[in-house]
């Protein structure tokens, strides 16, 4: 079962192998073995991809859920559960994990020393089963009602544009007057070239003059005077702050967005989830998820609308 999960995760014989510490043939029989015993075919294998079955899919979430209660149980009759120790995985998104995730890892990692952590940034929502993930933060509405979410706090998206590209072209007064502007879109989790108001009616489809897959990069555009651009409050709070971006159309902004830090309700009683959210929760208590409103902002240069 052990590894299967890890051919299934990592959707290679070879890696799984190296990870383990077996031989690419100890592990190609163990499938195989696996495979006849069930008389099912679990992975489906070309020359240059290898991917779970459907019933390859029902028997990994089981045997993920199996060997993660043999663990516990382990854990439980060592007493091992008593202290944080062994490997936490944690996934967060690129930017937040860098600003707030990764300072809250760093505190982690030096209040229990027998704790490693292994760090994934990604915009994408990972599957926490599925890739192996004890704790993710997640940024937006919940779907899934079997994992267990603790908010931290909320973030909004606001639209910025720099001082010198609305001194130039001025300030559009309504979401509609968007269309006469030029747009960096971020292709991101959501539709690049819509984008929600409250009270604004339906979305306003917008075509981006620039678009770019990294938020960095849209937001250095922004800050060039390329355009008028929407990210995450905390992705643009420093610079609106320094004076190199400014809110706009702030009125209409759409409803906050919560912060959850989240786990499978089956990890409940893990000691390392406990320790990564008692350091979290600390963390957001000394550094708060301010609003847009209440930034201290250098003063601005008055621009014209239309």
């Amino acid at each position: 079962m052990r590894i299967f999960v890890s051919v299934a995760r990592l959707r290679s014989f070879s890696e799984a192998a190296r990870r383990l510490q077996l031989s690419p043939s100890v592990v190609t029989r163990a499938i195989a073995q696996l495979e006849d015993e069930l008389g099912l075919t679990l992975l489906l294998r070309t020359t240059r991809s290898l991917r779970l079955t459907e019933r390859g899919e029902l028997y990994l979430e089981s045997c993920q859920r199996i060997l993660e209660d043999i663990d516990g149980a382990e854990r439980q009759v060592r007493g091992e559960d008593a202290a944080p120790r062994g490997t936490l995985k944690v996934a967060a998104p690129v930017v937040f994990g860098r600003l707030h995730v990764l300072p809250i890892v760093n505190s982690v990692l030096r209040d229990y020393c027998e704790v490693a952590v292994e760090l994934t940034l990604s915009d994408r929502n990972v599957h926490l089963v599925e890739e192996g993930v004890d704790v993710a933060v997640r940024i937006g509405e919940l779907a899934d009602s079997s994992l267990i979410a603790i908010k931290l706090g909320v973030v909004s998206r606001v639209v910025v544009a720099s001082p010198a590209y609305l001194q130039k072209r001025g300030a559009p007064k309504s979401p509609a007057e968007l269309v006469a502007h030029d747009i960096i879109a971020f292709e991101g989790l959501g539709a690049a070239d819509e984008w929600r108001f409250s009270g604004a009616g339906r979305p306003v489809r917008l075509e981006p003059r620039l678009m770019i897959n990294n938020i960095d990069a849209s937001i250095a555009a922004a800050e060039a005077g390329i355009g008028i651009t929407r990210p995450f409050s905390y992705q643009v709070q420093a610079s609106v702050i320094a004076g190199r971006l400014t809110p706009i159309l702030q009125h209409f902004a759409p409803p906050p967005l919560p912060v959850n830090v989240i786990y499978p309700a089956r990890r409940i009683a893990s000691a390392n989830i406990a320790a990564f959210v008692k350091t979290a929760r600390a963390y957001f208590k000394a550094h708060p998820l301010v609003p847009v409103e209440k930034w201290r902002r250098r003063p601005e240069t008055k621009v014209r609308t239309h």
